[in-house]
């Protein structure tokens, strides 16, 4: 009897070693943190770019002296309603830029273009240029931010008789007047083609409109890479200046 109960202890051993070790077998593996931070850290980016902000760069001098050529610069888009990725679809905008802020926005002329310029007039508001002085409402507005040249030639830009501006539109010009093609030559841009608000330049680099606008992908690899040996031309003092406020 003892050797028979001691057979069938063995027996019952066995198959619990063997269900134990199925069990084992058959039980989910954990997800490794680091691949859970990597995810995590992934779906973050995607969800920040997608919907919350971008990087642009200015190309052309239609802003100067408030923004350069060569600047790199963060803008926020979550307000203005972004593009729901691989869609045509896009959030509602939460709010409609107010005069003397800076938007960038796609043209209503070529819409694959981006610009990037100052609201001077919203829905409502009528706009008036006399001689180059800026009229909203019939009161002259002061413009500290609006580079004109002394010598300027006056020409119909700068004498545009009064017109007000069309529900869900802005009327933009850039700050650079002699030098922005905007709301005065091809009148008011729609709210909806407004992208996002230019926040902060992370980085500006001296190099001219032409260098900028090159479409070649070497040509823009090398003007990159010409940052590490021509470390002058990165304006410093401009790294982190903040758009929001000017």
């Amino acid at each position: 009897m003892d050797l028979v109960a001691n057979s069938l202890d063995s027996r019952e051993l066995s198959a619990l070693a063997r269900s134990t070790n199925e069990f084992e077998i058959a039980r989910p593996r954990r997800v490794r943190p680091w691949r859970k931070l990597l995810l995590g850290s992934a779906l973050s980016i995607v969800f920040l770019f997608s919907f919350v902000i971008e990087f642009g760069m200015v190309p052309t001098a239609s802003m100067e002296r408030t923004v350069l050529v060569g600047d790199h610069l963060l803008w926020l888009k979550l307000p203005y309603g972004p593009t729901i990725p691989f869609t045509h679809y896009r959030l509602p905008q939460l709010r409609t830029p107010k005069p003397g802020e800076i938007v960038a926005f796609r043209s209503p002329i070529e819409p694959d273009d981006i610009y990037l310029k100052r609201v001077i007039a919203v829905a409502g508001d009528v706009v008036e240029i006399q001689r180059g002085v800026l009229y909203i409402n019939g009161s002259r507005m002061p413009e500290d931010y609006a580079h004109v040249r002394a010598s300027r030639r006056w020409s119909w830009q700068e004498n545009i008789s009064p017109r007000r501006v069309p529900a869900g539109s802005l009327f933009v010009m850039g700050d650079n007047r002699d030098n922005s093609e905007d709301s005065r030559y091809w009148g008011p841009v729609p709210v909806a083609n407004v992208l996002g608000e230019p926040i902060v330049i992370f980085w500006s680099y001296d190099a001219p409109s032409s260098a900028w606008l090159d479409p070649s992908l070497l040509h823009q690899v090398r003007l990159y890479a010409s940052a590490l040996t021509h470390l002058t031309q990165t304006r410093w003092r401009r790294t982190g200046l903040l758009l929001c406020f000017r």
